[in-house]
């Protein structure tokens, strides 16, 4: 059995996920820690799988004929190997050199044997703080997000949703994280499950972390640790939401896992960290 089973799934991002990987065999080098890679590739054309099996030999790639989406490719790379604690990243990422940042995520699940998933800081490029803990979405989150016909409502909202009222160097519990970079207990995982696979991508993050919850299992937020995120919001790329619908294929997926997980909480209103903070 692994320490840590790192999962990265990755669609037409070599060069993102280049640099992912030689920050990461840095922050990981000195771990002590008995670490696996694993590239599951979503049948990616830029060259991808050449260029990760010279310059990377030792990770796992498991290339799909199709691109099936975020969670299902992340639930090959779980199921892939055995292991203690689970990594899930994106390619886009990169660790900060000293950082020693797994290490430091074992220590602390190690440590906290309640939590479930605990989330590192994410910093944008240019050093800013990336907001990447939020309260659970409601039923006129894309409306408040998208639009303007609920302008001063909808801000109020976003402040709220993406927990803005409070101070973000501070560990806490929360009801979800990005999954952009999730830390998972492998024992949850059994307990839990895996992602949902009715979300092609969007909304599976949340979903996992309320189900967490819902199991007895904590979410931590643990700004203790930074990484950086590139993160190209694509469904956003057009804005408005019905000319979105129109001209975004990724809008649209949005708007489907939005209605497929409302539907599935359906009467489910809980705010799991209002209950124990």
């Amino acid at each position: 059995m692994f320490d840590v089973n790192i999962v990265i799934v990755n669609y037409n991002m070599k060069d993102d996920i280049g640099r992912c990987l030689d920050s990461l065999y840095q922050d990981i080098k000195d771990s002590q820690l008995n670490i696996n890679i694993v590239v599951v590739d979503n049948a990616s054309t830029d060259g991808s799988r050449e260029f990760i099996h010279s310059r990377f030999p030792p990770v796992k790639y498991l290339e799909q004929e199709i691109n099936r989406g975020f969670g299902f490719s992340q639930n090959v790379g779980l199921s892939s190997a055995e292991a203690k604690y689970y990594f899930v990243l994106n390619p886009d990422t990169y660790f900060f050199p000293g950082g020693n940042s797994i290490k430091k995520l074992f220590d602390f699940m190690e440590k906290e044997k309640k939590i479930g998933i605990v989330g590192p800081k994410i910093l944008y490029p240019d050093g800013s703080l990336q907001y990447s803990c939020y309260r659970f979405p409601t039923l006129w989150h894309p409306f408040f997000i998208r639009t303007k016909l609920v302008n001063k409502k909808g801000k109020k909202y976003q402040r709220y949703f993406a927990m803005k009222d409070y101070d973000h160097e501070e560990s806490r519990p929360v009801d979800w994280l990005m999954g952009s970079a999730m830390f998972i207990r492998g024992q949850a995982i059994i307990e839990v499950g895996k992602f949902d696979e009715q979300f092609w991508m969007y909304y599976e993050d949340s979903d996992l972390c309320r189900r967490f919850w819902e199991n007895g299992w904590s979410v931590y937020y643990f700004p203790k640790v930074s990484v950086e995120h590139t993160y190209s919001r694509s469904s956003a790329a057009v804005p408005g939401i019905f000319s979105a619908l129109i001209k975004n294929k990724l809008a649209r997926v949005h708007v489907l896992s939005w209605l497929k997980y409302m539907w599935k909480w359906r009467g489910n209103n809980k705010y799991y960290i209002e209950d124990i903070t």
